[in-house]
């Protein structure tokens, strides 16, 4: 079997360092921290799940999580709403809308200090689960300086600010995706030491695409009868010469931890200028 990746084995010290964090704004800054997630009523069981993970997790952590569930053409004044309320220190807007066309005009009106997914043009946080992948990466060990790193999918919540985050670090990247027909997948698998996919496309990835000794990363999901899988085929996960994410714990757990992350720096910037205002 592959060495898996497990997001899910390192979450906990992270979890114990973050309620170090919110105790302190809670009782040396009286700063209760406040995560407000807005999810459309269109949204589907799964949508309904993580939702609820992520509540768990801030009750964790005794950040208090409301959910507002509202209509799209409610959402803009919801925002505002919590944009203008000092209580509130970060916003995310749960995807995806009932109308993904409007996915950039909603998610743009957070204001960006508050942004704390990091999916707007100005948001002040980088993307949750970018920094997630970062994160499972350096605690397994994995250097990505002088490899080659391919990235399947430019979507705006992994492959697009994963990318720009990567190379922004002088890494080798190239992206596979759909808008770019002349870039072959299986060839650039295969000359990739590094893949992470997200397209939400299952089984996407095949065993025949993936090189011996890579990693693999596992950030799409899709919902086939209810249950979630990924991109990846369930036949590389048999392999012995990988590290891969598992079908379950791979990212997602520590992309709740990274939002919940920006959400404590969100409180303690807001408490830092309450001190000085």
């Amino acid at each position: 079997m592959a060495k898996l990746l497990n997001g899910a084995e390192l979450v906990g010290y992270i979890k114990e360092r973050q309620a170090r964090q919110v105790r302190a704004l809670r009782q040396a800054w009286e700063t209760i921290p406040r995560l407000v997630i807005i999810k459309s009523t269109s949204a589907s069981a799964v949508i309904d799940v993580y939702v609820r993970m992520k509540q768990r997790y801030g009750d964790d952590i005794l950040i208090e999580t409301v959910i507002e569930t509202v209509d799209d053409a409610a959402m803009p004044e919801m925002i505002k709403r919590h944009n203008d309320d000092p209580q509130t220190h970060g916003i995310i807007v749960q995807l995806p809308l009932a109308d993904p066309a409007k996915t950039d005009e909603i998610v743009n009106l957070i204001a960006p200090e508050k942004d704390v997914d990091g999916l707007g043009n100005r948001a002040r946080y980088d993307s949750a689960t970018a920094t997630a992948i970062n994160w499972l990466l350096a605690g397994y060990g994995v250097n990505l300086s002088k490899k080659a790193i391919a990235i399947v999918g430019e979507g705006r919540l992994v492959g697009a600010p994963l990318a720009r985050m990567w190379r922004n670090s002088g890494y080798n990247v190239t992206v596979v995706d759909k808008k770019y027909g002349d870039i072959d997948l299986k060839e650039t698998l295969r000359a990739s030491e590094v893949i992470v996919t997200a397209t939400g496309v299952p089984r996407l990835i095949t065993t025949d695409m993936v090189p011996v000794g890579s990693v693999v990363v596992d950030a799409g999901t899709a919902s086939e009868g209810g249950v979630i899988v990924g991109d990846v085929d369930s036949a590389v996960r048999l392999r012995d010469d990988l590290k891969i994410t598992p079908e379950k714990g791979g990212v997602g757990p520590l992309t709740i931890a990274a939002l919940f992350d920006n959400v404590i720096q969100a409180a303690q910037a807001a408490a830092k200028q309450n001190e000085e205002g």
